[in-house]
């Protein structure tokens, strides 16, 4: 029997771990787009987001949940370089935000 790849194997049932990012983004039209463009060039799937304009409006928070693999790291690297995003951190804090939406889910 062959063994596929694991990118083309049929998702498990095993729980993934998930990893929450907060972006701190300015705050002007197609930020959002720029961002969620990188991570669908890099095939990796966005579980959640949250964004808020902060203080002046002139800046947003972006809390991303996302699948915690071994590819995260690197994407985190490139987000850095996104011109638009001023400071990207890990954010378990953050899982708050994306639990008090659960109820709306089911």
């Amino acid at each position: 029997m062959t063994k596929l790849p694991p990118d083309l194997r049929a998702p498990s049932d095993e729980p993934r771990a998930t990893a929450f990012l907060r972006l701190l983004v300015r705050n002007h039209a197609g930020v959002m787009s720029h961002v969620c463009g990188l991570f669908a060039r890099r095939c990796f799937n966005l579980d959640g987001i949250v964004c808020l304009p902060v203080g002046d409006r002139s800046r947003s928070v972006i809390l991303l949940a996302v699948n915690d693999d071994d590819r995260l790291n690197q994407l985190i690297r490139q987000v850095r370089k996104l011109e638009d995003v001023i400071d990207i951190t890990r954010a378990d804090e953050a899982k708050a935000a994306f639990n008090a939406a659960r109820p709306w889910l089911s």
